[in-house]
């Protein structure tokens, strides 16, 4: 079936390419107009805190995360001039539809006044910077306004240059190791047309997909730095196995080169699906939690190897064909010619052939060695905390991230994202009942003696009021950030201890809402899908690895070494970020917590990226086995031929993280660590020490599928090898 797709792309090849160039220009454009459309929200529908953001969008008319915040230093001040102040901030208030004063709070030098809107985050986003001007205009240059919104609008021109400070990076060290596996041939320039394409494809039904969807501000660089690694990696591993075929006929002409292709596709192609499958299955899993945030990143991380996928299987068979042999050929420039250090046969004499005979000899010292310090690694998750997300690492040149500054100097950055009890009577006029009266006070009077807690914000008229008297709401702002462990706390004993406590009206329907139920309601429902997430992935990868291994055994091992990379994956993000490990050379941010987002999309990604390369190896091995080479053998062929180039693809891939990791965002710095250690140790030390001294000691074992499995997997059984391995 391959060959005859294949055969079909290389006869149409104007159509392919041209279809490709089409789609690719149209994503380029869309792309253009993507960011507007991008949102931080973490909304967990369904929750508390998302019911009382309904009341709260329904009945008040606002949306919390429409909430600005302005912050104004002022020396000393009489209460006229303070009244002047707020009178000025309101008249710039008022140039913003729905906008509407909250409170005003003169906290210790430091006037902190709340803002709300009805808008969604990316609408009231927009209007930061006329906010900003009115408030200039009024005479309040040094006011500084901060809250979701104008974060959100900050960040995003950050994003967008650490993004393209990302690609020079990534970009650069590609070509330099691309030059250096493949040689100075026309080669080289294949993987990044490859790439290009994919990544204007994707970001353009991104684009498409946000005009109805939550997507995350984040998706631009995790698509084009991620998309960068990952498409280079698989046209990589295409250019790479039809240089070898050429090269080792010494040429060919254009029938041949035609069989080439064909050949090629059915081998290193086949692998490169199977493995973007695998990958895709991981990042799929994110589509099945509760949250849009994350699905939004699952559907993103999905698109990044389906589309590479398509590539792999009509642009890049089209674009070897337009090349033709000469593609791979070595070229001269004057007297330079270089060929590349993967330009050797099958290296059976290369550095990865001699390491894999050395596994082989000694297996159990090895892999003994190999699992103690992968442990070592590994151990420093036991130290893991996570957060829902933290507002201490935001880039510092920004007027909203020196505006929280401020605000931590003087109260603490839980005035800037205050808890929301909204109470709901039942029934209109209800607000004004003494009883009611009574029970809001006696709650909000037990909240206050909280250590925690700041500042307990109440009264008889909005905005704690709704107009029709039916619902009411408190402000609870706590000490602490809105992922600090203590603000969580705080979230927990308003929710178990004070609410449930609290004498009103029996019928009476009371939530909790704000940023701090809103990250503690993310992290429960994170607790409950994970598990089903993480078992889901690898059944579906057991599944697909029996059916592409024929073995039982192999995908086992396969997991087991997943398992491993994401535990020293996790480990390193901790060495990093809390004990400091590199931080200097790497100029990352110091946290005590790291965000829950970015851990999950490690795990899905890192889950993929190990299988990937497990099917690119132990493919090479099963193909030199159903050839007659031993076990021992077939080991050795397999990492002679994919060790150097699966490294460097790794290597290719970690060189795209870079991007993340000198970037300005905790969260992506994160990913960027995480990945980069996770894939890299992958690539080298599992790959190249742990899975020959795994298989070494399975023997011809690793080949076994017991009769009722192949039959339910439809492949054949190997009950030959089981019998030859009890002789």
């Amino acid at each position: 079936m391959l060959e005859r797709w294949t055969l079909a792309v290389i006869r149409k090849r104007a159509l392919v390419l041209g279809t490709w160039l089409i789609l690719a220009a149209l994503g380029i454009l869309a792309s253009a107009n993507l960011t507007g459309l991008l949102t931080t929200s973490i909304s967990v529908p369904g929750s508390q805190s998302a019911k009382a953001d309904q009341i709260l969008t329904g009945a008040f008319n606002e949306n919390v995360e429409g909430t600005f915040t302005v912050i104004l230093n002022f020396k000393k001040a009489s209460q006229a001039q303070l009244d002047g102040i707020n009178a000025k901030i309101a008249s710039a208030t008022s140039q913003i539809p729905t906008a509407k004063v909250q409170q005003h709070k003169a906290i210790g030098g430091t006037l902190v006044t709340t803002i709300s809107t009805s808008f969604t985050l990316i609408d009231a986003a927009s209007y930061t910077p006329k906010l900003r001007k009115a408030l200039i205009d009024r005479g309040l240059a040094d006011a500084l306004v901060t809250g979701p919104p104008a974060i959100n609008f900050d960040v995003t021109p950050v994003l967008a240059d650490d993004l393209h400070k990302g690609q020079l990076i990534a970009l650069s060290l590609a070509l330099l190791l691309l030059l250096i596996v493949l040689g100075l041939s026309w080669a080289i320039f294949i993987p990044f047309i490859f790439a290009g394409a994919t990544i204007a494809v994707t970001l353009g039904i991104i684009y498409v997909i946000a005009q109805k969807f939550l997507m995350v501000l984040y998706i631009p660089n995790v698509i084009e730095l991620i998309g960068l690694g990952l498409a280079i990696d698989y046209s990589l591993l295409i250019v790479h196995r039809f240089r070898r075929e050429i090269l080792g006929s010494g040429g060919a002409d254009n029938g041949s080169v035609e069989r080439t292709i064909i050949r090629t596709m059915e081998s290193a192609g086949r692998t490169v699906a199977l493995s973007g499958i695998v990958v895709a299955i991981g990042l799929s899993t994110l589509l099945l939690l509760p949250i849009p945030f994350l699905r939004s990143l699952g559907i993103a991380g999905l698109l990044v190897p389906v589309i590479s996928i398509s590539a792999a299987l009509t642009l890049q068979p089209a674009l070897l064909s337009f090349f033709g042999a000469k593609a791979v050929m070595p070229l001269r420039l004057k007297n330079l010619q270089f060929k590349g250090l993967l330009s050797k046969g099958e290296l059976m004499d290369g550095f990865w052939a001699k390491t894999s005979r050395h596994v082989i000899r000694r297996p159990k010292i090895i892999l003994l060695a190999t699992v103690v310090l992968l442990g070592a690694l590994a151990s420093a998750t036991l130290w893991l905390e996570v957060t829902p997300s933290s507002l201490t690492a935001l880039p510092k040149g920004i007027e909203s991230a020196q505006a929280l500054t401020y605000a931590t100097d003087r109260a603490g950055l839980g005035v800037i994202t205050p808890n929301e009890i909204v109470i709901d009577l039942g029934s209109a006029a209800m607000a004004q009942d003494p009883g009611v009266m009574s029970a809001r006070n006696a709650l909000a009077e037990k909240i206050s003696s909280d250590p925690e807690v700041f500042l307990v914000a109440k009264g008889e008229s909005a905005p704690y009021v709704e107009s029709s008297g039916r619902y009411l709401r408190i402000f609870v702002i706590g000490r602490h950030e809105v992922g600090a462990p203590q603000s969580q706390a705080l979230v927990k004993e308003l929710r178990n201890i004070y609410i449930p406590a609290s004498i009103f009206p029996q019928g009476t329907k009371i939530y909790l809402g704000g940023a701090p139920a809103q990250g503690v309601d993310l992290l429960d429902s994170l607790a409950k899908s994970l598990p089903w997430i993480i078992f889901l992935a690898l059944a579906l990868a057991f599944i697909l690895l029996v059916r592409a291994f024929g073995s039982i055994v192999l995908p086992l091992k396969a997991i087991a070494m997943n398992l491993i990379s994401v535990a020293v994956a996790f480990g390193s993000i901790v060495l990093v970020f809390k004990f400091h490990v590199g931080q200097s050379f790497l100029h990352t941010y110091h946290l005590e917590q790291l965000e829950a987002w970015a851990l999950i999309f490690i795990f899905v990604l890192i889950f993929g990226l190990s299988m990937d390369y497990e099917i690119f190896v132990v493919s090479r091995m099963k193909e030199a086995r159903e050839n007659g080479a031993s076990n021992s053998d077939a080991i050795v062929i397999g990492m002679a031929n994919t060790g150097g180039v699966v490294s460097a693809a790794a290597v290719i891939l970690v060189a795209a993280l870079g991007g993340l990791v000198f970037g300005h965002f905790a969260g992506l710095q994160e990913i960027g660590v995480g990945l980069a250690c996770g894939v890299l140790i992958d690539a080298t030390i599992i790959r190249g020490l742990l899975v020959p001294s795994a298989m070494a000691l399975f023997g011809r074992w690793n080949w076994w599928l017991p009769p009722r499995i192949a039959h339910l997997a439809k492949v054949k059984a190997s009950l030959l090898e089981v019998r030859e391995a009890r002789l």
